[in-house]
């Protein structure tokens, strides 16, 4: 990985839209060192602070905003989801999507492993990024991003969103609770989970799972299908710092920004 190069982050096809900016940033492009090496931009790591900030920064320049409208949340894996219209003053919000219909705000979602979500509805002009991890996922914040967006106008039938880096079943391993509590949610969730080579373990398909969500609330949805645990050269992973037990972990960030045009 070459840190003196820019960010070269991925894009949606569904997302390459009229008006709008978008990308899935990896760790390449960035200016961290060590187990943070790359594109850091987590502001809650113990990466050196002026790292993270140029890392911001670079991405910033990328979607074509400052900084300071580059808008991430204190991420608390829960369903909430906040309509915003300027940069935060003070502290992050406590919450896990935003939705905005302002020109220039660009926000992003910060993920190492879970999965970051970029929603659009080009006609009505309104944007969201979704933090979906299991817990997310299950109790609603990729339906509450969706309803939010409605607030501002958008429109179910034009909405189109799509799921970023995120870890895949293959590499995502759980234990029984786990699976009882997403059958006891609802049956049909066992279809998401195929058994383990450890005995009463089973993998879990984070991804068709959120994406199948998405479409059951009736907008249109994909997946990039980019495993963060597998792939070290281009992602950090939360799961697989612990399985090497390290210290700590760098975050990606997915962003997205309605251009003022």
């Amino acid at each position: 990985m070459n840190d003196s190069v820019q960010p070269d982050p991925i894009r949606s096809g569904a997302l390459d839209l009229p008006g709008i900016r978008h990308g899935f940033f990896t760790r390449n492009g960035g200016v961290s060192t060590g187990i943070y090496r790359g594109l850091n931009v987590g502001v809650g790591s113990q990466d050196i602070a002026g790292n993270v900030a140029e890392n911001r920064r670079r991405v910033a320049s990328w979607l074509g905003v400052t900084p300071q409208n580059l808008l991430t949340l204190y991420q608390i894996h829960s369903a909430d989801a906040l309509v915003v219209s300027e940069p935060f003053s003070g502290e992050r919000p406590r919450a896990d999507a935003m939705v905005t219909d302002r020109p220039g705000i660009a926000l992003g979602a910060l993920a190492a492993d879970c999965g970051p979500i970029l929603y659009a509805d080009a006609q009505a002009g309104v944007i969201g990024a979704a933090h979906a991890g299991w817990k997310g996922a299950l109790t609603g914040v990729l339906e509450a991003t969706i309803e939010a967006m409605e607030q501002l106008g958008a429109e179910r039938s034009r909405i189109v969103a799509t799921l970023g880096p995120s870890i895949s079943a293959a590499n995502y391993e759980v234990g029984p609770e786990f699976v009882e509590r997403f059958v006891a949610s609802d049956a049909t969730n066992a279809d998401y989970f195929t058994p383990s080579s450890n005995v009463d373990h089973a993998m879990f398909d984070l991804n068709r799972y959120t994406v199948d969500r998405l479409k059951r609330a009736g907008i249109q949805a994909d997946m990039l299908g980019r495993c963060t645990y597998s792939d070290e050269d281009d992602f950090y992973s939360y799961r697989r710092t612990t399985h090497r037990q390290e210290p700590d972990y760098g975050r990606q960030i997915s962003a997205i920004v309605l251009e003022d045009i």
